[in-house]
């Protein structure tokens, strides 16, 4: 967020998001994928998907986090569930943010959203969960991603 804050001159998460779109990612493209593929990569960590966890599983080191879910019932484990999807919603429109803009009413923001949950899901298909010790080097390679998008963004 530093990054595209510098590169927009903007402070507010509206003020960079509403420069984003259209002729800036002429100019910043490649800083830019390293964002969205930095974002991403936090995106599929933030929200436990499988390439970091699977939250379907029942193992011991999964059950860590999942016993917060599994102790609760009713409206408690309702308040779970929404608490996870909202906190999906959220990261992913910083995501479809720097595509489409911020007017979360739009069409295109919705599309984005829901584009943004099928390659989630693509990559929940092809990819397995990875080994305890690797997911420390997927969140490194994310920090490498965005310090070499600052790099570019001083330039």
């Amino acid at each position: 967020l530093a990054v595209l804050a510098r590169l927009t001159g903007k402070v507010s998460l509206s003020g960079i998001f509403s420069a984003l779109p259209g002729p800036f990612w002429a100019d910043n493209g490649p800083i830019l994928l390293l964002i969205s593929a930095t974002l991403l990569i936090i995106f599929l960590a933030e929200n436990c998907r499988i390439p970091v966890d699977d939250p379907n599983t029942h193992l011991e080191l999964t059950m860590i986090h999942e016993v917060m879910a599994l102790d609760h019932g009713g409206v408690d484990f309702a308040y779970v569930l929404c608490s996870s999807a909202l906190k999906f919603w959220l990261l992913g429109s910083l995501l479809c943010g720097m595509f489409f803009g911020v007017q979360s009413n739009s069409l295109l923001f919705i599309a984005g959203m829901i584009l943004l949950a099928g390659i989630v899901g693509i990559i929940e298909s092809v990819l397995a969960r990875l080994r305890l010790l690797k997911v420390p080097h997927l969140l490194i390679i994310a920090l490498a991603l965005a310090l070499v998008a600052l790099i570019l963004s001083l330039e």
